[in-house]
């Protein structure tokens, strides 16, 4: 694939920046089938949120051009070969994994409208409506935006500067994955959809670690890359699900309870490798000490935020405390990831636990130091649950600087979750 032409062809022509409602990550549709049988009708909204507000979005991005980025969105539905894949494909080793009432309801899915409104330098854009809905928006906005942005930083770039620019992510990227052969018993995933410097930028990476990596390379969390490339789906769950269950709670016992809410609900539906904890949501330690004695037999534990050496070792202590074998289990590290971080993570922990990665904007839209003024560098884009049924959502998590949400219910999350004082870390994107 020339890519650079590709991209260059871009400036020409109207060139929709999402084309399949199945372009968003496995876990969205995972969580989307559990919310749709336990929380049909449940009112959430989702806003975008951007933590690196020296990036002027809307000073960058034209809001006619975003609008009709959105309104194309909202015209697609799931193709006969779509819902095919969904229906019939074995994921982690079940055979149609997604309920027929299920795909009965999404094939008949046209995302609901959205609000966006500039405000300064920044675009505001929310999501309001039932929760099964209005969550299937949040990978495709924060894929537009992320190309948007991209497009406008090229668009006064001749066309054998993109070449070169191109020929030099490309070398970046190779570079990367050779130092990473080096890695016996290696297992990683593309994780890079939500922050991407653009689709054929991630399908190219993709195809990269493929080559360079083999077996090596376990998958990506792209749906449509996965169907069109014959790869593995892979992704369990996030903090949307307790974030939406905290926020439904009626008291602090009930918000107490949250947490264990949510895997209860998922332990119904899933089995082996999808049995994966991601703790952190209101700090790892308290959650695991409060955990009930069935949560230790599930699969493993992703590591999203915080010191992911620490946390690993947490969840190693952890399970030796409850009676289980680390050995056996699945630490996914999933926070920040470059080759040196995970080279790093893989030689202290290979052996002790079963490893693997999930490489995100460092895979797929590392442009740093390659244009002027660094314009292209990724930064922190996020789309979030903010409320649900009226109430405000919450966020901890293992690094401060990650938290969300009003002060004075933090403060109460705080206590009720029993969190402390918490080391700040740099938000590596």
């Amino acid at each position: 694939m020339d890519i650079a032409t590709r991209v260059w062809n871009h400036k020409w022509k109207i060139d929709p920046i999402v084309r399949s409602l199945i372009d968003t990550d496995f876990y969205k549709l995972l969580m989307c089938q559990s919310v749709h049988r336990n929380h049909p009708a449940t009112r959430v909204t989702f806003s975008l949120i951007n933590r690196s507000t020296h990036v002027p979005l809307a000073r960058l991005i034209d809001e006619g051009e975003l609008r009709e980025q959105l309104d194309h969105i909202r015209t697609l539905s799931l193709t006969r070969g779509e819902s095919t894949w969904m229906r019939g494909n074995t994921f982690y080793g079940v055979r149609s994994i997604f309920r027929p009432q299920f795909m009965d309801w999404l094939e008949q899915l046209r995302l609901p409208p959205y609000h966006l409104e500039r405000v300064g330098d920044q675009y505001e854009l929310a999501f309001e409506g039932a929760w099964p809905e209005v969550m299937l928006w949040e990978i495709p906005a924060l894929a537009v935006i992320m190309e948007l942005r991209s497009r406008a930083v090229l668009h006064d770039m001749g066309r054998f500067e993109i070449q070169v620019l191109y020929a030099r992510a490309m070398t970046r990227v190779w570079e990367k994955i050779e130092r990473l052969r080096a890695l016996d018993s290696l297992r990683i995933a593309d994780f890079g959809t939500r922050r991407r410097h653009s689709f054929l930028w991630q399908d190219w990476c993709v195809q990269a670690m493929q080559e360079g990596l083999g077996s090596r390379f376990i998958g990506t969390s792209n749906c449509r890359i996965a169907k069109g490339r014959d790869l593995e789906a892979i992704g369990t769950n996030a903090h949307e699900l307790p974030m939406v269950y905290a926020a439904l709670a009626d008291g602090d016992a009930a918000l107490s309870r949250a947490p264990y809410d949510v895997l209860a609900d998922w332990h119904e539906e899933h089995e082996g490798n999808l049995r994966v904890i991601l703790p952190d949501t209101y700090g790892t330690q308290g959650f695991l000490d409060r955990a009930p004695d069935w949560l230790a037999g599930w699969t493993g534990i992703r590591i999203d935020s915080g010191d992911p050496a620490a946390g690993a070792e947490t969840a190693i202590a952890w399970w030796k405390a409850r009676g289980e074998d680390p050995r056996t289990k699945l630490v996914i590290f999933s926070d920040g990831l470059d080759e040196a971080k995970i080279a790093e993570l893989h030689a202290r922990f290979a052996g002790r636990v079963r490893v693997s990665f999930g490489w995100g904007t460092l895979l797929t839209n590392d442009f740093r130091g390659l244009v002027e003024d660094d314009r292209l560098a990724p930064f922190s884009l996020v789309c979030k649950a903010v409320a649900a049924e009226g109430r405000p959502t919450v966020k901890l998590s293992d690094n401060p600087r990650k938290a969300m949400g009003p002060e004075a219910e933090v403060e109460r999350y705080k206590r009720v979750f029993g969190v402390g004082d918490q080391v700040e870390r740099e938000v590596v994107v």
